[in-house]
Protein backbone atom coordinates (compact mmCIF):
# COMPACT_ATOMS: atom_id res chain seq x y z
CA UNK A 1 0.00 0.00 0.00
CA UNK A 2 1.21 3.50 -0.78
CA UNK A 3 -0.46 6.80 0.16
CA UNK A 4 0.54 10.00 -1.62
CA UNK A 5 -0.15 13.60 -0.67
CA UNK A 6 -3.14 13.00 1.59
CA UNK A 7 -4.75 16.25 2.76
CA UNK A 8 -8.02 17.23 4.39
CA UNK A 9 -9.84 20.33 5.54
CA UNK A 10 -12.75 20.60 7.97
CA UNK A 11 -14.72 23.86 7.88
CA UNK A 12 -11.86 25.70 6.26
CA UNK A 13 -9.24 24.42 8.69
CA UNK A 14 -6.54 22.14 7.31
CA UNK A 15 -6.15 19.10 9.54
CA UNK A 16 -3.96 16.97 7.24
CA UNK A 17 -1.21 18.20 4.94
CA UNK A 18 0.66 16.21 2.28
CA UNK A 19 0.82 12.91 4.19
CA UNK A 20 2.63 10.17 2.27
CA UNK A 21 3.71 6.73 3.43
CA UNK A 22 4.32 3.22 2.13
CA UNK A 23 3.75 -0.18 3.68
CA UNK A 24 6.11 -3.02 2.84
CA UNK A 25 5.45 -6.77 3.00
CA UNK A 26 6.71 -8.54 6.13
CA UNK A 27 6.46 -5.23 8.00
CA UNK A 28 4.44 -3.73 10.84
CA UNK A 29 4.41 0.05 10.52
CA UNK A 30 3.58 2.15 13.55
CA UNK A 31 1.63 5.34 12.85
CA UNK A 32 2.37 7.55 15.85
CA UNK A 33 0.80 10.76 17.01
CA UNK A 34 -0.96 12.45 19.88
CA UNK A 35 -4.74 12.52 20.05
CA UNK A 36 -5.85 14.99 17.40
CA UNK A 37 -2.69 14.67 15.32
CA UNK A 38 -4.69 13.41 12.32
CA UNK A 39 -4.06 9.65 12.42
CA UNK A 40 -7.70 8.58 12.12
CA UNK A 41 -8.39 11.16 9.40
CA UNK A 42 -5.42 9.87 7.40
CA UNK A 43 -6.55 6.26 7.78
CA UNK A 44 -10.10 7.07 6.66
CA UNK A 45 -8.72 8.85 3.61
CA UNK A 46 -6.59 5.82 2.78
CA UNK A 47 -9.62 3.55 2.98
CA UNK A 48 -11.86 5.86 0.96
CA UNK A 49 -14.14 6.57 3.91
CA UNK A 50 -13.48 10.30 3.62
CA UNK A 51 -13.03 12.52 0.59
CA UNK A 52 -9.96 14.72 0.39
CA UNK A 53 -6.74 15.36 -1.45
CA UNK A 54 -4.17 12.78 -2.50
CA UNK A 55 -4.56 9.12 -3.40
CA UNK A 56 -3.86 5.69 -1.96
CA UNK A 57 -2.93 2.64 -4.02
CA UNK A 58 -3.19 -0.97 -2.93
CA UNK A 59 -0.86 -3.15 -4.99
CA UNK A 60 -0.83 -0.43 -7.63
CA UNK A 61 -4.59 0.27 -7.81
CA UNK A 62 -7.09 2.39 -5.89
CA UNK A 63 -9.17 0.30 -3.53
CA UNK A 64 -12.37 1.10 -5.46
CA UNK A 65 -10.93 -0.62 -8.55
CA UNK A 66 -10.59 -3.98 -6.83
CA UNK A 67 -13.55 -6.32 -7.34
CA UNK A 68 -13.07 -7.74 -3.85
CA UNK A 69 -11.60 -4.98 -1.64
CA UNK A 70 -11.94 -7.16 1.48
CA UNK A 71 -9.39 -9.50 -0.12
CA UNK A 72 -6.95 -6.59 -0.34
CA UNK A 73 -7.28 -4.73 2.95
CA UNK A 74 -8.91 -5.40 6.30
CA UNK A 75 -9.50 -2.63 8.81
CA UNK A 76 -10.40 -2.37 12.49
CA UNK A 77 -11.49 1.14 13.40
CA UNK A 78 -12.70 0.57 16.94
CA UNK A 79 -13.94 -2.90 17.86
CA UNK A 80 -16.80 -4.50 15.96
CA UNK A 81 -19.99 -2.91 14.62
CA UNK A 82 -23.07 -5.11 14.57
CA UNK A 83 -26.45 -5.65 16.21
CA UNK A 84 -25.82 -6.24 19.93
CA UNK A 85 -28.27 -9.19 20.00
CA UNK A 86 -26.53 -11.04 17.17
CA UNK A 87 -24.12 -13.80 18.09
CA UNK A 88 -20.48 -13.53 17.06
CA UNK A 89 -20.95 -16.44 14.66
CA UNK A 90 -24.08 -14.98 13.04
CA UNK A 91 -22.48 -11.57 12.64
CA UNK A 92 -19.37 -12.95 10.96
CA UNK A 93 -21.46 -15.18 8.69
CA UNK A 94 -23.34 -12.10 7.48
CA UNK A 95 -20.04 -10.34 6.83
CA UNK A 96 -18.72 -13.37 4.95
CA UNK A 97 -21.88 -13.53 2.82
CA UNK A 98 -21.59 -9.83 2.06
CA UNK A 99 -18.09 -10.15 0.62
CA UNK A 100 -18.66 -13.50 -1.07
CA UNK A 101 -16.49 -15.55 1.29
CA UNK A 102 -17.49 -19.13 2.17
CA UNK A 103 -19.11 -19.64 5.58
CA UNK A 104 -16.26 -22.01 6.50
CA UNK A 105 -14.03 -18.96 6.61
CA UNK A 106 -15.81 -17.84 9.79
CA UNK A 107 -14.54 -20.89 11.67
CA UNK A 108 -11.01 -20.26 10.40
CA UNK A 109 -10.84 -16.63 11.52
CA UNK A 110 -12.45 -17.36 14.90
CA UNK A 111 -9.77 -19.97 15.52
CA UNK A 112 -7.07 -17.56 14.44
CA UNK A 113 -8.11 -14.85 16.88
CA UNK A 114 -8.78 -17.31 19.71
CA UNK A 115 -12.54 -16.73 19.82
CA UNK A 116 -13.80 -20.16 18.78
CA UNK A 117 -15.29 -20.81 22.24
CA UNK A 118 -17.10 -17.46 22.22
CA UNK A 119 -18.83 -17.88 18.84
CA UNK A 120 -22.25 -18.14 20.48
CA UNK A 121 -21.91 -15.00 22.60
CA UNK A 122 -23.89 -11.91 21.73
CA UNK A 123 -21.99 -8.90 20.47
CA UNK A 124 -23.54 -6.73 23.16
CA UNK A 125 -22.10 -8.91 25.90
CA UNK A 126 -18.48 -8.90 24.76
CA UNK A 127 -15.71 -7.34 26.79
CA UNK A 128 -13.59 -4.69 25.10
CA UNK A 129 -10.77 -7.15 24.47
CA UNK A 130 -13.14 -9.75 23.02
CA UNK A 131 -14.78 -7.13 20.81
CA UNK A 132 -11.38 -6.15 19.47
CA UNK A 133 -10.67 -9.79 18.57
CA UNK A 134 -14.03 -10.14 16.82
CA UNK A 135 -13.25 -6.95 14.91
CA UNK A 136 -9.95 -8.53 13.90
CA UNK A 137 -11.76 -11.68 12.79
CA UNK A 138 -14.12 -9.57 10.68
CA UNK A 139 -11.18 -7.81 9.04
CA UNK A 140 -9.53 -11.16 8.24
CA UNK A 141 -12.49 -12.86 6.57
CA UNK A 142 -11.38 -11.74 3.13
CA UNK A 143 -7.79 -12.96 3.78
CA UNK A 144 -6.34 -9.48 3.09
CA UNK A 145 -2.75 -8.62 2.23
CA UNK A 146 -2.91 -5.40 4.27
CA UNK A 147 -4.32 -4.83 7.76
CA UNK A 148 -5.08 -1.35 9.12
CA UNK A 149 -5.73 -0.92 12.85
CA UNK A 150 -6.69 2.38 14.46
CA UNK A 151 -5.72 2.57 18.16
CA UNK A 152 -6.19 -1.19 18.70
CA UNK A 153 -4.76 -1.26 22.25
CA UNK A 154 -7.14 1.30 23.76
CA UNK A 155 -8.66 -0.17 26.91
CA UNK A 156 -7.12 -3.62 26.46
CA UNK A 157 -5.90 -5.66 29.41
CA UNK A 158 -2.27 -6.89 29.43
CA UNK A 159 -3.25 -10.38 28.23
CA UNK A 160 -5.08 -8.96 25.19
CA UNK A 161 -2.20 -6.60 24.39
CA UNK A 162 0.24 -9.51 24.51
CA UNK A 163 -2.00 -11.49 22.16
CA UNK A 164 -2.21 -8.55 19.75
CA UNK A 165 1.58 -8.24 19.59
CA UNK A 166 1.97 -11.91 18.69
CA UNK A 167 -0.84 -11.73 16.17
CA UNK A 168 0.67 -8.74 14.33
CA UNK A 169 4.10 -10.35 14.26
CA UNK A 170 2.67 -13.57 12.79
CA UNK A 171 0.64 -11.59 10.24
CA UNK A 172 3.73 -9.73 9.02
CA UNK A 173 5.84 -12.89 8.98
CA UNK A 174 3.39 -14.31 6.43
CA UNK A 175 4.56 -11.66 3.97
CA UNK A 176 1.71 -9.23 4.67
CA UNK A 177 1.77 -5.61 5.85
CA UNK A 178 0.12 -3.94 8.82
CA UNK A 179 -0.41 -0.28 9.69
CA UNK A 180 -1.10 0.34 13.38
CA UNK A 181 -1.97 3.80 14.64
CA UNK A 182 -1.39 4.41 18.32
CA UNK A 183 -0.23 6.77 21.02
CA UNK A 184 0.71 3.80 23.24
CA UNK A 185 4.42 4.02 22.45
CA UNK A 186 5.77 1.34 24.77
CA UNK A 187 3.47 -1.31 23.32
CA UNK A 188 4.02 -0.28 19.72
CA UNK A 189 7.77 -0.27 20.21
CA UNK A 190 7.64 -4.01 20.88
CA UNK A 191 6.05 -4.94 17.56
CA UNK A 192 6.71 -2.23 14.96
CA UNK A 193 9.42 -2.57 12.33
CA UNK A 194 8.99 0.95 10.96
CA UNK A 195 7.51 4.07 12.55
CA UNK A 196 5.99 7.19 11.02
CA UNK A 197 5.34 10.19 13.29
CA UNK A 198 2.43 12.54 12.65
CA UNK A 199 2.12 15.93 14.40
CA UNK A 200 -0.38 18.69 13.58
CA UNK A 201 -1.45 16.82 10.47
CA UNK A 202 2.05 16.51 8.99
CA UNK A 203 4.58 13.70 8.94
CA UNK A 204 7.56 14.96 10.91
CA UNK A 205 9.73 11.85 11.13
CA UNK A 206 10.23 8.31 9.86
CA UNK A 207 12.63 5.66 11.07
CA UNK A 208 13.07 1.93 11.48
CA UNK A 209 13.26 0.31 14.88
CA UNK A 210 16.62 -1.18 13.92
CA UNK A 211 17.96 2.30 13.21
CA UNK A 212 16.44 3.63 16.40
CA UNK A 213 18.17 0.98 18.49
CA UNK A 214 21.52 1.67 16.80
CA UNK A 215 24.41 2.80 18.93
CA UNK A 216 24.60 6.21 17.27
CA UNK A 217 21.31 7.19 18.94
CA UNK A 218 22.04 5.62 22.30
CA UNK A 219 22.91 7.01 25.70
CA UNK A 220 26.10 5.85 27.37
CA UNK A 221 26.27 5.68 31.15
CA UNK A 222 29.67 5.96 32.83
CA UNK A 223 31.13 6.02 36.33
CA UNK A 224 34.54 7.58 36.77
CA UNK A 225 36.48 9.51 39.42
CA UNK A 226 37.81 11.69 36.59
CA UNK A 227 34.71 13.11 34.92
CA UNK A 228 36.36 16.53 34.84
CA UNK A 229 39.03 15.07 32.56
CA UNK A 230 36.59 13.02 30.49
CA UNK A 231 34.20 15.91 29.78
CA UNK A 232 36.43 17.95 27.41
CA UNK A 233 37.55 14.78 25.63
CA UNK A 234 33.95 13.81 24.92
CA UNK A 235 33.11 17.33 23.73
CA UNK A 236 36.09 17.35 21.37
CA UNK A 237 34.67 14.23 19.70
CA UNK A 238 31.24 15.85 19.25
CA UNK A 239 29.54 14.24 22.23
CA UNK A 240 27.79 15.69 25.26
CA UNK A 241 28.49 14.62 28.85
CA UNK A 242 25.91 15.35 31.55
CA UNK A 243 26.71 14.60 35.19
CA UNK A 244 23.78 12.76 36.80
CA UNK A 245 25.31 12.03 40.23
CA UNK A 246 28.72 12.28 41.90
CA UNK A 247 31.10 10.28 39.74
CA UNK A 248 28.31 9.27 37.33
CA UNK A 249 27.41 10.76 33.95
CA UNK A 250 25.39 10.20 30.80
CA UNK A 251 26.99 10.69 27.38
CA UNK A 252 25.13 11.23 24.12
CA UNK A 253 26.52 11.47 20.61
CA UNK A 254 29.13 8.72 21.07
CA UNK A 255 28.84 4.95 21.29
CA UNK A 256 30.13 2.96 24.26
CA UNK A 257 32.97 1.70 22.07
CA UNK A 258 34.04 5.26 21.29
CA UNK A 259 33.84 6.25 24.97
CA UNK A 260 35.82 3.19 26.03
CA UNK A 261 38.55 3.77 23.45
CA UNK A 262 38.70 7.47 24.32
CA UNK A 263 39.11 6.73 28.01
CA UNK A 264 41.82 4.15 27.40
CA UNK A 265 43.69 6.45 25.01
CA UNK A 266 43.84 9.25 27.60
CA UNK A 267 44.18 7.06 30.71
CA UNK A 268 40.83 8.04 32.18
CA UNK A 269 39.69 5.30 34.60
CA UNK A 270 36.18 3.94 34.09
CA UNK A 271 34.45 1.93 36.82
CA UNK A 272 31.30 1.31 34.80
CA UNK A 273 30.28 1.66 31.16
CA UNK A 274 26.87 0.87 29.70
CA UNK A 275 24.74 1.85 26.72
CA UNK A 276 20.96 2.16 26.51
CA UNK A 277 19.37 2.58 23.06
CA UNK A 278 16.97 5.45 22.55
CA UNK A 279 13.43 4.27 23.22
CA UNK A 280 10.55 4.83 20.84
CA UNK A 281 9.01 7.17 23.41
CA UNK A 282 12.16 9.31 23.59
CA UNK A 283 12.39 9.46 19.81
CA UNK A 284 8.73 10.40 19.43
CA UNK A 285 8.85 13.10 22.09
CA UNK A 286 11.98 14.63 20.58
CA UNK A 287 10.56 14.98 17.07
CA UNK A 288 7.04 15.88 18.20
CA UNK A 289 8.30 18.53 20.62
CA UNK A 290 10.39 20.09 17.85
CA UNK A 291 7.28 20.34 15.68
CA UNK A 292 5.14 21.94 18.37
CA UNK A 293 7.89 24.33 19.44
CA UNK A 294 8.36 25.49 15.84
CA UNK A 295 4.71 26.56 15.53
Amino acid sequence: MSAHGLSKEFRGRRVLSDVSLELSPHTVTGFLGANGAGKTTAIRLMLGLLSGGGRTLFMGRPLAQWRGPADVVGAVLGGVAGHPKHSVRAHLRMVAAGIGAPSERVVEVLNRVGMQDAAGLRLGGLSLGMAQRVGMAQALIGNPRVLVLDEPTNGLDPHSVHWLRRFLRDFADEGRAALVSSHQLAELGQVADEVVVLARGRIVARTSMSELSGTARGRVGVQSPSLDKLTPLVEQRGGVLRVTAPGTAEITGLSRFQVGDLSAEHSVPLHWLDERPTSLEEFYLSVADQEYESR
